[in-house]
């Protein structure tokens, strides 16, 4: 019976499961500041497209195309740091870039929202914000910054319990195990050299 249930169960949600397991690993070797993160975290926003445009979560389904996007630039921001100084090297986040960044963030949780709510999302403005936020995330870690790990403690912590709201368990726990991630990040990132 439980067998059977753990086969349904796999056969059910293999693209949530495969997203799961893509994350996990491409955000451990980002941490690492390891290139080989960006090919495998492409990887994971294509198939978490999949899952939250199931779930109805159209801010997470289209911030997915965003990660596609700040993804390839960060394979390349990496990559072209690595060609100039021979290793991934963290970068100083200026308080006017910080300020910037929050105020887009804002808008487009607003503007995320907005739209979220007329094509009747689930969670239109939790999800926007969260969705937003990340972007600013994103951003900040493709751009190498610290504060990224900051920020994404702080999202996926929220992102948790979206994610318990709507039965999506093995996201939820992938969250709970990514904001560990991100301390972890954190403190490396602190340890490593500050590009010139």
């Amino acid at each position: 019976m439980i067998g059977t249930r753990l086969w349904h169960y796999l056969v059910s949600n293999w693209v949530e499961l495969a997203g799961w397991s893509t994350t996990l690993v491409g955000i451990w070797l980002t941490t690492r500041r390891k290139l080989l993160c960006w090919p495998i975290t492409l990887a994971a926003d294509i198939l978490y497209l999949v899952v939250f445009y199931r779930a109805q979560l159209l801010s997470d389904a289209l911030l997915q195309v965003f990660f596609v996007v700040f993804t390839l630039y960060g394979w390349w921001n990496w990559w072209r740091g690595v060609q100039r100084e021979g290793e991934v090297r963290v970068a100083k986040l200026a308080v006017s870039s910080t300020v910037i960044a929050v105020l887009a963030g804002i808008a487009g949780t607003l503007l995320l929202g907005a739209i979220a709510k007329k094509l009747h999302a689930s969670l239109p403005y939790l999800d926007a914000s969260l969705a937003s936020f990340s972007l600013v995330a994103s951003w900040w870690q493709a751009r190498r910054h610290i504060a990224n790990w900051w920020l994404w403690i702080v999202v996926d912590l929220l992102y948790i319990g979206e994610y318990v709201y709507k039965d999506l368990w093995a996201t939820a726990l992938l969250y709970g195990i990514l904001v560990g991630l991100a301390a972890l990040g954190l403190r490396d990132w602190r340890r490593a050299p500050v590009a010139a």
